[in-house]
């Protein structure tokens, strides 16, 4: 029997969220080829190309959401191919582009530092894995105020904003252990129990303040701005953990669940 038109529309509604996904899936793996094509080249609008790919999988990664929740299309497949495609996307795309950036040019005169920067970049999406298993096991069981460490979404950008702002490749010692750092600590925020700000805070006017800052300095400072904001959201949101461990509250700490082990 022939499906109606009223079901063929019904299986297109539900399928609309996974083709925005797959969207973003499509950018993340762009972002590898141009990668690995370029490393042997090391064309610095390659490179950026490559992490502008990741925002944009980014930006897909955020409207497959929307377009679930718009449609009423919420469902478990969904749920899991996202999943799938953060791990490409956010954990193995920017991985592996931080490490052609980062060391292929180092090749043959420092083969070592070469292995030790794979290493690196492979902490960042091993951390950046578990911190997908851990969401998924601990939704409905945080406060949703705050991520349990850095998102791996947050994470990705953050790599990603260095090259965007400095897009040629390293081709010095001291500018490869400074990838190396720069993979570990940012892997290590992820597995963290850090909380950082979601977008679930309430808003307010020192909010929109920090909106005209954030444009105005994007206008004066181009690219170098992604690179400025990620060290002030990093910097601004250890001090706010340190704040409440001293026991101060004039923003709102995150509540405790009785059943959430970790706390």
């Amino acid at each position: 029997m022939n499906p109606t038109r009223q079901q063929r529309l019904a299986r297109a509604k539900f399928a609309l969220p996974s083709f925005v996904t797959l969207l973003s899936i499509a950018c993340g793996f762009g972002s590898i080829v141009i990668s690995v094509d370029n490393a042997p080249v090391g064309d610095p609008s390659d490179y950026r190309l490559a992490a502008i790919l990741l925002v944009l999988a980014g930006v897909f990664d955020a409207l497959d959401g929307f377009v679930a929740r718009a449609t009423n299309t919420q469902s478990a497949f969904g749920v899991q191919l996202d999943s799938i495609a953060d791990v490409m996307n956010f954990g193995c795309a920017p991985g592996l582009l931080l490490y052609c950036y980062g060391f292929a040019q180092m090749g043959a005169a420092h083969p070592t530092l070469v292995r030790m920067g794979g290493l690196a970049c492979f902490v960042f999406v091993a951390c950046g894995a578990l911190r997908l298993a851990r969401f998924n096991v601990m939704v409905g069981k945080t406060d949703p105020r705050y991520f349990v460490g850095m998102p791996i979404t947050a994470g990705a950008a953050c790599v990603a904003s260095v090259v965007v702002a400095w897009p040629d490749p390293v081709a010095d010692m001291a500018g490869a252990f400074l990838v190396m750092l720069l993979m570990v600590a940012v892997g290590t925020l992820m597995v963290s129990t850090i909380r950082f700000p979601s977008s679930k805070q309430p808003k307010s006017k020192a909010a929109l303040v920090a909106l005209v800052v954030c444009i105005a300095l994007l206008a004066l400072l181009r690219t170098r701005f992604f690179a400025l904001f990620f060290v002030f959201y990093i910097g601004a949101t250890l001090l706010l953990n340190i704040a409440w461990m001293g026991g101060w509250t004039r923003i709102a700490p995150p509540k405790v669940y009785e059943d959430n082990v970790e706390d």
